[in-house]
């Protein structure tokens, strides 16, 4: 039986009662790569630049199978699947990109409303990269700024995502109608990297590796896995993207989730989210039910739960993010 004709034989009741059961109890293991180690043990990919309308895509590529899109957020680049990607990858095509002006990805020019670096046309760019590599439907996940451009593909494509899964966010419109000073302080990239040009650019430009100082960019990698990373930090072209794609957060991209929420358009597929357990969102939106019942506001079939490992638990705790990846492809 195909799983949208087992959902659709679900009422609302059972269809909660199963994603409760599947999540009821997640493992617990070890993760034997907290430290890092070297990028060349982290499995084999191939790398590829894919060329796209008006951008360049550069694509780390495992495995063989029905396709996984992975995409990263800030300050991170595809390097952050190091662990995860190759676990994922026993049984699919796992294909992690950087996203437009991250890590190896081409830097477009912008315009005064920063559509370039709006969600909807990331998101766009990447349905395009995947249908180049002969996927015309996959499963998506993304975490942090990926998370926000796979929602928001669901949304706006949702006959090529079959799955989606999201990390440690809730959606745009959301997180600013719920902002106070506690948001202020805590999401400090939203509020400082939306600011007009130059200054948040000359705050990554001066201090590239402050951003890896601090609970939005701190990790356990080693010194060669710093040194990627911050790569992107010290490119004034780059600095810029990254900028505007904050500043589409603050403007154009509320706009189209305000658009969506009021037309009541709502992620048709199987939605997973996972958060960092102990983190902002695990704390901030008790009153609301806490990130899942924002989520369900959105995607009707949703499951999930908190993870160990701070914002970056799929870099840094891979082996329980893994199963229960596994546990939701298996429903």
């Amino acid at each position: 039986m195909q799983r949208r004709q087992f959902l659709g034989g679900l009422t609302a009741t059972s269809f909660g009662a199963l994603l409760q059961n599947t999540f009821a109890e997640p493992a617990r293991t070890q993760n034997s790569n907290q430290t890092g180690g070297s990028m060349a043990d982290q499995g084999s990919f191939e790398t590829s630049r894919v060329e796209v309308s008006g951008n360049t895509i550069f694509v780390r590529r495992y495995g063989k199978g029905p396709a996984i899109l992975l995409v990263h957020g800030f300050p991170r680049s595809s390097l952050m699947w190091r662990f995860l990607a190759p676990k994922l990858a026993e049984n699919h095509t796992v294909v992690c990109v950087d996203l437009r002006a991250y890590g190896r990805s081409g830097v477009p020019a912008s315009t005064d409303d920063h559509f370039p670096y709006s969600k909807r046309a990331m998101a766009k760019e990447l349905v395009e990269v995947m249908d180049k590599l002969g996927f015309a439907t996959f499963t998506l996940i993304g975490h942090d700024r990926g998370g926000r451009v796979s929602y928001r593909m669901a949304l706006d494509h949702p006959k090529s995502v079959e799955r989606l899964a999201v990390f440690d966010v809730i959606p745009i419109y959301e997180a600013w109608n719920r902002s106070d000073a506690r948001f202020a302080r805590t999401y400090w990239p939203w509020i400082l990297l939306s600011q007009k040009d130059p200054l948040p650019e000359s705050y990554l430009l001066g201090a590239p590796e402050a951003v890896f100082h601090n609970p939005f960019g701190e990790g356990s990698f080693g010194p060669g896995v710093l040194e990627e990373y911050v790569s992107t930090y010290r490119d004034r072209e780059r600095v810029h993207g990254i900028c505007e794609e904050y500043r589409a957060a603050a403007t154009i991209d509320v706009e189209h989730d305000h658009a969506d929420k009021d037309a009541s358009k709502k992620i048709q597929c199987l939605m997973l989210h996972l958060w960092a357990e102990g983190g902002p969102l695990d704390t901030f939106y008790a009153k609301d039910g806490g990130p899942l019942e924002i989520w369900r506001q959105w995607a009707p079939e949703v499951c999930g739960q908190a993870v160990k490992g701070g914002h970056f638990f799929p870099e840094e705790n891979p082996d329980e993010t893994e199963v229960l990846i596994k546990q939701y492809l298996s429903i």
